[in-house]
């Protein structure tokens, strides 16, 4: 190899290092929607702390990773993915094959199901004795996608709002008959209305939550799971899902 080849490829190696120094260091934009209590959402200080942040948190202290918690509307959450303006999401997202298409997902850190909410007066025993009802979802949720493939998901009777505060206050004020979405974040609002009362439907099947990246992006992924494994292994995920949800954290499978 003649000199200029070895100043060459010393150049080549001494850019790689620093690149994966400077990748290393970055701090990385988390994007979470702060309306999702009690995942995530902003105290009287205008801080965002929640389920979600404590896990993120604890996470990238693992994985040795720099973060900024950014406040991102769940209805703009997956295109500041994709545009780049964050790098990870971390917002109660539910995995699922169609979501796969498009993002990668991390191990599961939270185990959630579809609950509903119902006047406290209501006969209903589940999401069939719904039929003819006004039901309030999340636009683009889980419970959405479960009311959609019940009743159509055309059907007027299935009325879209921005977040679960929402629904929950439109049910609440009689502008719906029923409320359908993720068990933590109903459970939760539910008990601040007298006047409320959640229904758990047993054919809803388990579901989990997972951080998201960008679809490819593998070496951030794998620091994120290993994380991930490390908060699970430490006893700190089950310490913060008490903390949150005042029961025992269950069992997450690995992936």
């Amino acid at each position: 190899m003649t000199l200029l080849r070895q100043l060459l490829a010393a150049a080549a190696i001494f850019a790689c290092a620093s690149g994966a120094v400077l990748a290393q260091d970055k701090e990385l934009v988390v994007g979470s929607s702060a309306t999702y209590r009690p995942f995530a959402f902003e105290n009287p200080n205008k801080e965002i702390v929640g389920y979600d942040i404590d896990i993120i948190r604890a996470v990238a202290q693992k994985a040795g990773l720099k973060i900024k918690i950014v406040n991102t509307p769940w209805t703009g959450i997956f295109a500041a993915l994709n545009n780049g303006d964050v790098d990870l999401i971390i917002s109660g997202v539910t995995i699922n094959d169609k979501r796969r298409q498009s993002y990668d997902f991390s191990a599961p850190y939270f185990e959630a199901r579809q609950l509903i909410a119902v006047p406290t007066g209501s006969t209903a025993k589940g999401l069939k004795d719904l039929a003819g009802k006004k039901i309030a979802v999340v636009n683009a949720s889980t419970g959405d996608d479960t009311a959609s493939r019940e009743f159509g998901k055309t059907n007027p009777d299935i009325r879209r709002f921005e977040n679960t505060p929402t629904i929950i206050s439109e049910l609440a004020n009689g502008g719906v008959d029923a409320a359908i979405g993720d068990n933590g974040v109903i459970a939760f609002r539910v008990q601040e209305h007298k006047n409320l009362k959640t229904v758990d439907d047993p054919s809803f099947p388990k579901e989990y939550f997972g951080i998201v990246v960008k679809q490819g992006n593998k070496a951030l992924l794998d620091r994120i799971n290993a994380g991930l494994a490390a908060v699970k292994a430490d006893g700190s995920y089950a310490q913060i899902h008490r903390k949150w949800f005042l029961t025992d954290a269950p069992a997450l499978p690995a992936k």
